[in-house]
């Protein structure tokens, strides 16, 4: 898995609360939107950027016992 940059980020809390009420209607965590309207907001800006990396889900393959 693609390694992710924890930083603190601080918002006022009446965007905070708006930002939540939308990853709520879109089915995100509050983490993901912020980065969603970050992506958008760059690609606008006409700041190119790879996909972000697929989160690898589900259990690991069982391995084989010799």
């Amino acid at each position: 898995m693609a390694k992710r940059k924890a930083f603190p980020l601080r918002l006022d809390p009446a965007l905070y609360e708006r930002i939540e009420m939308l990853a709520a209607i879109e089915l995100r965590s509050t983490n993901a939107e912020i980065e969603i309207l970050l992506r958008e907001a760059l690609k606008r800006r006409g700041v190119d950027l790879d996909p972000p990396q697929p989160v690898k889900r589900g259990r690991p393959p069982k391995k084989e016992n010799p």
